[in-house]
């Protein structure tokens, strides 16, 4: 049994495999439809519990469609109709029942000490669905997009991420000591990485440079990630927020200074990027979306022993 919290705490070569099976189960689902089980049906009688404490799309989708065809089933449990939040429950108590009625536990949370505890005791394992630091399942998709439209491993690229510095940029820091790339980060000044993060990147001495020039950012790069200025339970002066970003925007002009880039969003978006950047032939958001089932699918073998 494995966790899927965090991608600091999962070795390279494992994100590696996870990596090599989605690829393979992704070639082999050409011609299905999105309900046709895997061949093997490996998860078959093995139930996911979901539970979104913030709003969810993708991964709640993406979820549902990865246990379903490896053939196991989810179940989405919604927090303000559980007496964890309603009766006073413990978490331990909670990790408990989910333990004795699921196979696996699938949060996205507002508390990344919720995660831990909830790790503490459970006895099935637990997937970051997203959290206030970290969104793994998220970036280890993305690695997976860059290198099958790029046709090459994301150690030889060039990647450039222009935004808040959030959960998302948390984890594709991650990745780039993972996986050895480089990776340029455009902010304005007192939005750069907090402290934890920092420390993080000198201890590991990695080529990871802060811009606060958006120009000097994309300079040489092969792939512009961004992400919404305001994320989710911001609380923020809005409207300062986004005029610091003003000169941060993912713009035609901005594109034009790297045309073999592609641009990828973890969606939803917002002002950050203009209608006409979102909607080119640059933009790959819906391949990437949808890549989100393949990594999760093979997220959850890694987590149940069952990589091929």
């Amino acid at each position: 049994m494995k966790h899927f919290i965090n991608l600091k705490d999962i070795p390279a070569k494992d994100l590696r495999r996870i990596l090599i099976d989605a690829k393979k189960r992704k070639n082999v689902r050409k011609n299905l439809n999105n309900l046709d089980p895997d061949k093997g049906t490996p998860l078959k009688g093995k139930l996911l519990i979901q539970m979104f404490e913030k709003s969810s799309l993708r991964t709640r989708l993406s979820f549902f469609l990865a246990i379903s065809q490896l053939s196991g089933r989810t179940l989405t449990l919604r927090p303000d109709e559980l007496h964890l939040s309603k009766g006073g429950e413990s978490i331990e108590d909670t990790a408990k029942i989910l333990s004795n009625f699921g196979d696996a536990f699938m949060l996205r949370t507002d508390n990344d000490e919720k995660l831990e505890e909830f790790k503490k005791h459970l006895t099935i394992p637990i997937i970051n669905g997203l959290s206030p630091s970290s969104h793994p399942t998220q970036i280890l998709s993305d690695v997976f997009t860059v290198e099958e439209i790029k046709k090459k491993p994301i150690s030889k690229l060039n990647i450039t991420w222009i935004g808040d510095s959030n959960n998302v940029l948390n984890s594709l820091i991650a990745a780039s000591i993972k996986f050895s790339f480089k990776l340029k980060v455009g902010c304005p000044k007192k939005y750069q990485p907090n402290k934890s993060m920092m420390n993080y990147i000198k201890k590991n001495k990695n080529k990871i440079t802060i811009y606060n020039d958006p120009k000097k950012a994309v300079e040489g790069a092969d792939v512009i990630f961004s992400d919404k200025v305001i994320s989710m339970n911001d609380k923020v002066n809005k409207k300062r927020k986004l005029r610091d970003f003003k000169n941060f925007k993912i713009s035609k002009n901005l594109m034009k200074k790297c045309p073999r880039a592609i641009f990828l969003h973890c969606l939803p978006r917002g002002s950050e990027v203009d209608e006409n950047v979102f909607k080119s032939k640059q933009s790959k958001v819906w391949q990437q979306a949808l890549n989100r089932v393949h990594v999760q699918k093979s997220i959850l073998l890694y987590c149940f022993g069952k990589l091929r």
